[in-house]
This record gives C-alpha cells, sequence and structure tokens, in this order.
C-alpha cells in the first residue's frame, strides 16, 4: 500500500516537473522572440533616424514609385475641326461618360469643362478612376517625406500638382501655372495668407476663389481659373474649383508678429520646379505612346527635396510651437473671469 502510494507521488511530480518545464521553455522562446525583434527593428533603423532631433518617432515607410500602367492604357478620343462634327462627337462622349468620369478625363488632359471644347484630342484611360490616383505621375510614397506633416509640389514639365502627408501622396490634380512670358517663380516656399474670393491685381475683372498666397512680394499662390489645357497664367498656378477648396482648408498659413509686419511662423512648405516643354507636344499627349511617360521617379523628387528637407522640418518645428503656445495663453484668457474682482489699496 505504501508502495503505490509512493509511486503514485513520483507519477505526480514527474508531470509537474514536465508542465512546468514546457512552460519555461514557452517564456524563454517568447522572450527571445522579443529580444530579436528589438535587435532587428534597431539594425533595420537608419543612423539618421536614430539621432533625429524631433519629439514623435517617425515611422519610415518604404519608398513607392508611381504605379506602372500596362500598353493600351491609354486611349485618343480625336475631335474633327468642324463645329458641326465636333459637337456631335461631344454629344456621343457625354453619353459614353458620366459626369465624374468625364470630369476625370478632362482634368488628366488639364482642362475644366469649360475649355473642353478647346479639345482636338483626349487622352482617355481604358479604365477611369474617378478619383486620379490610378493615374498618378508622382511616386505613392517618398521616404524623405515621412517627417514631414504636409507638403505640397508643383511640376511645371507635367502641370500638375501634388500632395503629401508623411511622405504619403494623399492627392494630385492638374494645374495650369505661368505662360511663357509670365512664368511662375521656381523653389522651395511656404504657404502665406488665404482668401476665399481674392481680386487680382492685373485686373480688377478677374476673380480669384480659394486664392492662397505662397510668394507674398510677388503676389503669386494657387486658387481656382480657367484651365485651358497649356501654361496660361500671369505666374499664378491655377487649379480646377474642387483642387482650390480642397487646398484651401488643406495647407496652413503663416502665424504673423503682432501687428503684422514679420513672420512669426511659416505656413506649408510648397516646392515649384521644373520646365515646361514650350511649343512641344504636351506631356499627357505622350501616354498614348507610352502610359507611363509623365512618371516622376523616386530618385528625382528625393534629389529636389533632400537639400530641402532641413529648413522644412525646422519651419515645420517651429510652427508647432508657436502655435501651441498661442494655444495655451487662449486657454488662460478662457479661464479668467471677465471681470475680475479688486480690492482697494
Amino acid at each position: 500500500m505504501r508502495k503505490n502510494t509512493t509511486l503514485k507521488k513520483s507519477f505526480l511530480y514527474t508531470i509537474v516537473l514536465a508542465v512546468l518545464l514546457v512552460s519555461c521553455k514557452k517564456e524563454i522562446e517568447k522572450v527571445n522572440d522579443t529580444i530579436q525583434g528589438t535587435a532587428d527593428s534597431i539594425v533595420d533603423t537608419p543612423a539618421a533616424e536614430q539621432d533625429s532631433v524631433k519629439k514623435e518617432p517617425v515611422v519610415q515607410k518604404e519608398s513607392l514609385p508611381p504605379a506602372m500602367q500596362e500598353d493600351g492604357f491609354y486611349n485618343a478620343f480625336i475631335f474633327p475641326k468642324d463645329k458641326k462634327l465636333k459637337d456631335s462627337l461631344f454629344s456621343v462622349f457625354n453619353k459614353k461618360y458620366t459626369e465624374k468620369e468625364r470630369y476625370a478625363i478632362f482634368a488628366l488632359n488639364r482642362l475644366d469643362s469649360k475649355n473642353k471644347w478647346n479639345a482636338d484630342t483626349l487622352v482617355v484611360p481604358a479604365k477611369i478612376d474617378t478619383t486620379l490616383m490610378e493615374y498618378s505621375p508622382f511616386p505613392m510614397q517618398l521616404d524623405v517625406l515621412s517627417p514631414v506633416k504636409k507638403f505640397v509640389v508643383f511640376s511645371y514639365p507635367i502641370q500638375a500638382y501634388g500632395v503629401y502627408s508623411n511622405g504619403s501622396l494623399v492627392k494630385w490634380g492638374p494645374t495650369s501655372m505661368g505662360k511663357k512670358a509670365a512664368q511662375t517663380k521656381r523653389g522651395l516656399t511656404f504657404a502665406n495668407w488665404k482668401k476665399k474670393l481674392a481680386i487680382s491685381t492685373v485686373s480688377s475683372e478677374w476673380k480669384l476663389p480659394y486664392n492662397f498666397n505662397i510668394f507674398n512680394l510677388d503676389g503669386i499662390g494657387w486658387h481656382q481659373y480657367d484651365l485651358p489645357g497649356y501654361p496660361a497664367s500671369h505666374s499664378c498656378l491655377r487649379l480646377l474649383m474642387k483642387d482650390a477648396q480642397w487646398l484651401y482648408s488643406y495647407a496652413d498659413t503663416w502665424v504673423l508678429n503682432p501687428g503684422g509686419a514679420t513672420t512669426k511662423a511659416k505656413g506649408t512648405a510648397v516646392l515649384v520646379y521644373g520646365d515646361y516643354k514650350w511649343g512641344g507636344r504636351k506631356p499627357w499627349r505622350k501616354l498614348l505612346d507610352d502610359p507611363n511617360a509623365n512618371n516622376i521617379s523616386v530618385e528625382e523628387m528625393t534629389k529636389m527635396i533632400e537639400p530641402n528637407i532641413e529648413k522644412i522640418i525646422k519651419e515645420q518645428d517651429n510652427r508647432q510651437i508657436v502655435v501651441d503656445s498661442i494655444k495655451a495663453a487662449k486657454a488662460v484668457l478662457e479661464q479668467m473671469p471677465e471681470n475680475p474682482k479688486t480690492e482697494a489699496p
């Protein structure tokens, strides 16, 4: 009897010991996995990121080029010169495509609906994406812009703009920049002031909805105005109405010092670059031969942005400090009584 009891106890101890060993092994594996994962993240993190002075951690994403399109991705919708025939063909065009699809097609051809009659040929995608993102000429992701909250780029060569948030492309669209005799100023700048309806200094008859100034002394900004399918402005950056409204809400303005004579903080970073081939074939027409003809590579974009990235981040950080200090001051004022009582001396 005593022997059986001893055997049962030995068997029970063996089971308990086995369970403990398995449990310990799992815990060790879990710890090892955690250590390995931490080590991998340190190895994969560039030195520049580890030494970053930014307070908030920045999640790096792999740079991604524009989506590569297959041959035959775009077709041509050709209009005759004869007005009656052109009207008839436009009637066919209107029936074939919905209003949103027509809007996207015109945008790809740097046109608005008002100026569609200027077209003798329209580049039309075989599959229409009304958001335009499927046809973006800009890289979908840029590592160099990962620490930048908001960034807008205008390309003279392809007459298009792109918007990045922390390195991810969130929007792009058509523009009509300065004509050959009044070209838009190039280089890095920052968004300044904005006005829902501005009047042009060139002519009081020109109304500029959703105007956002980017070169204050030159009076240059982006706003809604005619898109005729080529660079036609007097230096400003013309946009479709919906795009002008979107950018008006998206971009940050400058912050001025008391009195408004000097700038306390700059607004959203904006880069205008490149040259247009005047008199040459319109860049978007080249899509008929090569559906990737307008694509801008990650390398090209990075090369343009890298020399400016330090200044962009510096101004971004400064603006955040200024905005936070203003909010803190407002909060203090809101907590103060409207009619504070004072005791007589």
